[in-house]
């Protein structure tokens, strides 16, 4: 028998596929094993969204082979996809496969036995062009759940399009089919993932759906404690989806809406498809129909062009609208992008400082709403995260919390109090076993 490791690099959407992945490999008699067990195989998923995830690829290979001189090492995910010939040239990788051919590497590696020159098997990204299902199943608390692949935008910053292809989307019946299937599993959470979520719907090239119909059927269809939405477009995020989730029983508060720029100048040279107002209207309307509910925001800084005026711009806007957290992404240029031909571009050490204050500010947000919830009952999933005696877990509104580990807990939804922030950052909460949260 043989044993296969694995490393994932990148989104959710990423994690999602390696765990489908897998569950392929042990059906055919492979062993998955641990990243330092020896393995007799090695499949690394990467992503290419920024230079720093390539340079990490590379480390990967090197660990492995120190670990596993003779094993067999195979590279998918979108790096594969947009670099295959560089990737192949590293030393100690065997295979590359593309987009469209990675979810057929145990059929297309026949036996996983080293070849003299490394194989390149990435056909161009126009065939893939079928969308493949994928969940991932890790303590079985969370599952991610892929109802959507692959991207028609065009903002001139991303890869995205280059490494998974056009817009495509599983059927609804099927997707309720694989979240039923998920929660008579055990799981208490799923969370819907893509790559452009919203832009559900799409298939043979054709909108046959949309999101909110599939959000609508899952609420009504499927028995699970909650559903939460990853990430959505500012323009695909109707008001009739916010209402909805207002007053659904398993979509819960909390969404994840990029932004990338405070300033229209920049949305523009983004391409991005939407401007500032639309999306303060979002975030308006958010508020107002769950006033509790958690938002995170997509940014990033130091696109060319951008000066000193609109990163302040963006800086003060996202300072004085009411959100939760950002993520920062520090720009990087990608080949064959649009922007990597812009002038004007901003020096490495000043898209370090900006981030960095983006980051600060990202701190100062999250706890500020924190504070905002301490007093107040919550329902907290606790999750097979342990540190220090203490456990921990996401009340619907995205607050991390931690309690005393109680082993009967995990994989649990808990009422409780939430007291205080901790040392850590995370909220420390009491259980009250007669508490009803609704």
């Amino acid at each position: 028998m043989k044993k296969v490791a694995f490393y994932t690099l990148g989104c959710k959407l990423n994690f999602s596929e390696t765990s489908s992945i897998s569950r392929k490999f042990e059906e055919k008699g492979y062993r998955k094993v641990e990243f330092t067990e020896s393995p007799d195989i090695f499949i690394i998923n990467t992503c290419s969204v920024t230079e720093n995830a390539d340079k990490k690829c590379r480390k990967i290979v090197r660990e492995a082979r120190k670990i596993s001189p003779d094993a067999y090492v195979a590279i998918i995910g979108c790096y594969a996809q947009l670099k295959p010939k560089e990737i192949s040239e590293i030393r100690g990788v065997d295979a590359v496969l593309g987009a469209a051919e990675k979810f057929r590497l145990i059929e297309l590696l026949d036996g996983f036995v080293r070849p003299p020159q490394p194989q390149v098997i990435a056909g161009e990204v126009e065939t893939a062009d079928s969308f493949v299902p994928s969940f991932s199943i890790n303590d079985r608390t969370r599952t991610f759940l892929k109802v959507q692949d692959g991207c028609d935008y065009s903002c001139t910053f991303c890869t995205i399009p280059l490494a998974r292809g056009k817009s495509r989307s599983s059927t609804i019946p099927d997707v309720v089919q694989q979240a039923q299937n998920i929660a008579a599993d055990g799981v208490k959470e799923i969370v819907l993932t893509g790559v452009n979520t919203g832009d559900f719907g799409i298939r043979n090239g054709k909108r046959e759906d949309r999101f909110f119909d599939l959000v609508r059927a899952l609420d009504k269809q499927v028995e699970i404690d909650r559903i939460r939405i990853s990430s959505i477009e500012p323009n695909l995020l109707h008001d009739e989806i916010i209402e909805y989730v207002a007053h659904s029983n398993r979509f819960v508060p909390h969404f994840h809406v990029p932004l990338q720029s405070g300033s229209d100048r920049i949305l523009k040279k983004m391409k991005r498809r939407y401007l500032r107002d639309l999306y303060t209207s979002r975030i308006a309307k958010i508020k107002s129909e769950m006033p509790h509910a958690c938002i995170g925001v997509d940014v990033i800084v130091g696109f060319p062009g951008e000066t000193e005026d609109d990163f302040m711009t963006t800086y003060e806007y996202l300072r004085d609208l009411d959100i939760s957290y950002l993520h920062v992404f520090t720009y990087s240029e990608r080949d064959n992008t649009p922007a990597a031909e812009m002038e004007n571009v901003v020096p490495v050490s000043v898209r370090n400082k900006r981030s960095k204050m983006l980051r600060i500010l990202s701190e100062k947000k999250r706890q500020a709403f924190y504070r905002e919830h301490l007093g107040n009952n919550a329902r907290v999933l606790f999750e097979e995260d342990i540190t220090n005696g203490r456990m921990h877990g996401f009340t619907e509104n995205y607050i991390r919390v931690a309690a005393k580990y109680d082993p009967l807990r995990i994989n649990d939804i808990v009422p409780v109090t939430l007291r205080e922030i901790n040392g850590d950052g995370y909220v420390e909460a009491d259980e009250q076993p007669d508490l009803v949260v609704h």
